[in-house]
């Protein structure tokens, strides 16, 4: 392998992970620009590596130019995993490391020689980003989650009463946990609610707020 083919594979790399890390950068993701740069770069010199050692060694010894590339793989899933955090009652980052994992593969991709795969992957991954969540919104309507932390004195009935706001505004309940505040006497109720389209989560606490046992109520995210 030439110099110059091994600089082309690294600017390649460079330029597909950058497009990708833009997009995410723009959207103020935990991993953005210079992340999703230096996985492809990365991986992509991994794949170059393994390449390289494989054609000096592999009359010699039973070389297996995949293993490093393999490893990647499992290494990438430790930096997806600091990218996805709880906010209260919702998780985010599962699109970012998701999409840390695929630049990894663009750029083994790259270090392999397989450009148009590369490219034509690149291409389709920043397709989904951008375009995918418009026709989420087309079909389903945008779903939007949030938490709710309410305390009522602890009598019966209270969270069927909580329920039937929720019902009647067509608020649905996606969970819910209940903890009896034995010092107070009262009930915490954790709420994680799918709001629908016009609906915002300060109307919810305003229709809340009208119950009588009600003693406070916060938002989780």
């Amino acid at each position: 392998m030439s110099v110059y083919e091994i600089i082309f594979k690294l600017a390649l790399a460079c330029i597909l992970g950058a497009m990708i890390g833009l997009e995410r950068e723009s959207l103020n993701r935990p991993a953005g620009l210079r992340t999703y740069t230096l996985v492809c770069v990365g991986s992509a010199l991994a794949m170059i590596v393994s390449i390289d050692i494989y054609m000096q060694y592999y009359q010699t010894v039973n070389a297996d130019p995949g293993r490093i590339a393999a490893q990647v793989i499992s290494g990438i899933g430790f930096l997806g995993a600091g990218t996805i955090m709880r906010e209260g009652a919702s998780v985010r980052g599962l699109t970012t490391a998701a999409g840390l994992w695929v630049v990894a593969c663009i750029g083994l991709a790259v270090g392999a020689g397989l450009y148009i795969p590369a490219v034509a992957t690149t291409i389709l991954i920043l397709f989904v980003l951008i375009y995918f969540i418009r026709f989420e919104q087309f079909f389903t309507g945008m779903r939007e989650y949030k938490g709710l932390v309410i305390v009522v004195e602890d009598r019966p009935g209270q969270v069927g009463n909580i329920g039937s706001i929720l019902g009647d505004m067509g608020v649905l309940i996606k969970n819910i946990q209940l903890t009896h505040l034995e010092n107070e006497d009262n009930l915490e109720v954790e709420l994680l609610v799918e709001l629908p389209s016009g609906i915002k989560i300060s109307d919810v606490i305003e229709e809340l707020s009208s119950m009588k046992e009600l003693k406070s109520i916060d938002r989780l995210n």
